[in-house]
């Protein structure tokens, strides 16, 4: 499934992209995430936890970049991971690509991501929102950490997503859904024309 989200962050592309060259710095913006053991160029080890109302996931894995292109500010990241308890997998290709907006920058992330076992039996509506609001989230921790760094602060100091858990995932992914349920049946009835 393909999951795209965009976000405005305010510094110039060249600050923002020096900020996606740093790994586990991406890997601390999201929920639950720890990718900070480098086994090799471009390749991180590390987890994921996932929690949201009746899903719960572990999963190790690993995250390679696959391409960087500074001429036209692309990153393309591999990752896929097992859970623990051997419940299912998951394997993602997220791509960042940035676009200047004068003296600021839109981030566009683009995740194809494939899920099989305990997290796919959620249906795809489920998994697409709950994915929703970790991108969202991950996008509010990345511009918390990028405002750290023009400020000449430490940006694994910045508190952010520390997991991806409970409550308000459940409660955004169910309020997703139900908006979806509602728009479908409660639409307005339209009689067919006349002839």
């Amino acid at each position: 499934m393909l999951i795209t989200q965009s976000f405005d962050v305010d510094q110039p592309v060249d600050n923002v992209w020096n900020f996606f060259e740093n790994v586990p710095l991406i890997a601390a913006c999201i929920p639950g995430a720890d990718l900070t053991n480098e086994v090799e160029d471009g390749s991180f080890e590390g987890g994921v936890i996932i929690s949201a109302g009746p899903v719960k996931l572990e999963f190790s894995g690993a995250v390679k970049v696959a391409s960087r292109d500074n001429a036209r500010r692309v990153l393309v990241l591999d990752g896929s991971g097992a859970d623990k308890k051997g419940r299912g997998a998951a394997s993602t290709q997220l791509t960042i690509s940035l676009q200047p907006l004068g003296g600021a920058t839109r981030v566009n992330i683009s995740m194809e991501l494939q899920i099989s076992g305990a997290a796919a039996q959620y249906g795809r509506g489920l998994v697409q929102d709950v994915t929703g609001v970790l991108v969202n989230q991950t996008a509010d921790s990345m511009k918390l950490r990028m405002a750290a760094i023009a400020a000449g602060r430490d940006p694994m100091a910045i508190g952010g997503p520390k997991a991806a858990s409970g409550l308000a995932i459940g409660l955004t992914a169910f309020s997703r859904a139900a908006k979806r349920v509602f728009a479908r049946f409660f639409l307005p009835y339209q009689p067919a024309s006349s002839r």
